[in-house]
C-alpha cells in the first residue's frame, strides 16, 4: 500500500512537489491544504479547509511548501500527530523555532527531512565524490556566488519581509550555498564579518549579502547571496593544495542558471613555466536534473526501512541556521 500523503501549501513548490508525488509508485497525493486556493489541479484531491483538517486526515506524511512562519508549528503538529514530514527550506525563521522542532523531534520515531535540494545535483554529488576522494588535497579556500534578478514584483514578495519568511536573499537563496559549502568540506563555520544590504529593490529585508567565513581547520569561506544579480548565477569554486573544483550553473525548473557545469583542474605542471596558471581542465557538463526524484527517494526509503537521513537532516538544518544568524548578527554598520 502506498504512504497516503497531504501537502500544505500549494504555491511554486507544492507544485513541484506534487508532480514528483504522482510519478512515485510507493506514494499517493490524496489532500492538498492552501488558503489561496479552492480548487486543485489533479482529479480526485482532497482539498482541506485548514491545517487541521489536514491533520486529522488519514494521510502518513505531510509536506510543508508554504510560508516559513508556519514551518516549525506545522512540523511540531505533524510530528505530535504520528505523521513523517518533510519541510521546504528554510526550515523555520530561525534557530528557536528550531530548537522547538527537535524537542519534539526526539520523543518521535518518526522521519523528518529538509529540502536542501542543491545536494542531488549530478554536479554536486560528483564534487562529494572528488573531495571525500583526496584528489583535490586539503581544501584551502571556498568561495561561492548565488545571485537572480528578483522579478517584477520582487518588492511584494512574501519572501522578502521577515515576519514570514525570517529575512531575505540570504535566508530564500543563499541557505543553499552555505549548506553546500559545509556539505562539500564536511566541516562547520563561523562568520568574521559580513555586509547585509538592502541595495536596490524597496523591501524590508536584504537584497545583498556578503560574507566572510572560516571553518575551524582554517578554511577561508567567501559568499555573496545577491537579488541584483541581473544575469542568473550560481558559482561554487573549491580550491584544495593539488587541485580545485569549480561547480558553475544548476540545472532549474526556469534553466536560467544552467548549463551545470563541472570544472576539475590539477596542479600539474607547475614548475613549466609555460603552463603555470593555466592548468589543465576537464570539463563534465550535466544535462539532466533528477534531484527532485532522489530526494524523495531518500525519504521515502528511510520509512519504509526505517533507515536514517543522510541529508537535509533536523541537525543539517540547525547548523546552516547557525552559520546563517551568526552572518546576519556580523553585519558591518555603513560608514
Amino acid at each position: 500500500m502506498p504512504y497516503k500523503v497531504g501537502i500544505a501549501g500549494y504555491g511554486k513548490m507544492g507544485k513541484m512537489r506534487a508532480q514528483t508525488i504522482l510519478n512515485h509508485s510507493d506514494l499517493e497525493l490524496k489532500y492538498i491544504f492552501d488558503p489561496n486556493y479552492n480548487k486543485i489541479d489533479y482529479g480526485d484531491l482532497i482539498f482541506c479547509n485548514n491545517y487541521e483538517d489536514l491533520l486529522n486526515s488519514d494521510s502518513d506524511i505531510i509536506f510543508l511548501a508554504g510560508y516559513v512562519k508556519d514551518f516549525a508549528d506545522y512540523t511540531i503538529k505533524a510530528l505530535n500527530k504520528g505523521k513523517h514530514v518533510f519541510c521546504e527550506k528554510p526550515p523555520a525563521r530561525n534557530c528557536s523555532e528550531l530548537d522547538k522542532v527537535k524537542k519534539h523531534f526526539i520523543k518521535s520515531n518518526l522521519i523528518l527531512k529538509y529540502g536542501f535540494n542543491h545536494r542531488y545535483h549530478y554536479s554536486v554529488i560528483s564534487a562529494k565524490k572528488i573531495i571525500d576522494e583526496n584528489k583535490i588535497g586539503k581544501i584551502l579556500l571556498m568561495r561561492g556566488v548565488y545571485g537572480k534578478a528578483g522579478s517584477i514584483d520582487f518588492d511584494k514578495n512574501w519572501r522578502n519581509y521577515k515576519k514570514i519568511s525570517g529575512g531575505g536573499i540570504l535566508i530564500d537563496q543563499g541557505i543553499h550555498m552555505l549548506d553546500l559549502i559545509m556539505y562539500l568540506s564536511g566541516e562547520e563555520f563561523k562568520c568574521s564579518s559580513s555586509l547585509v544590504r538592502t541595495s536596490h529593490w524597496n523591501i524590508e529585508c536584504e537584497d545583498n549579502t556578503m560574507a566572510l567565513l572560516e571553518s575551524k581547520s582554517g578554511i577561508i569561506g567567501n559568499i555573496h547571496s545577491s537579488a541584483t544579480q541581473w544575469r542568473h548565477k550560481f558559482n561554487l569554486e573549491i580550491f584544495g593544495s593539488s587541485g580545485y573544483v569549480i561547480l558553475d550553473g544548476i540545472l532549474s525548473s526556469t534553466m536560467s542558471y544552467a548549463p551545470e557545469k563541472l570544472i576539475l583542474g590539477r596542479r600539474e605542471d607547475e614548475n613549466n613555466e609555460i603552463s603555470m596558471g593555466r592548468p589543465l581542465e576537464r570539463i563534465f557538463v550535466y544535462d539532466k536534473d533528477d534531484s527532485y526524484l532522489m530526494e524523495i527517494e531518500e525519504f521515502v526509503n528511510a520509512i519504509k526501512f526505517k533507515s536514517k537521513i543522510k541529508n537535509g537532516t533536523l541537525e543539517n538544518s540547525i547548523k546552516v541556521m547557525t552559520l546563517l544568524e551568526d552572518i546576519y548578527s556580523k553585519n558591518i554598520n555603513s560608514w
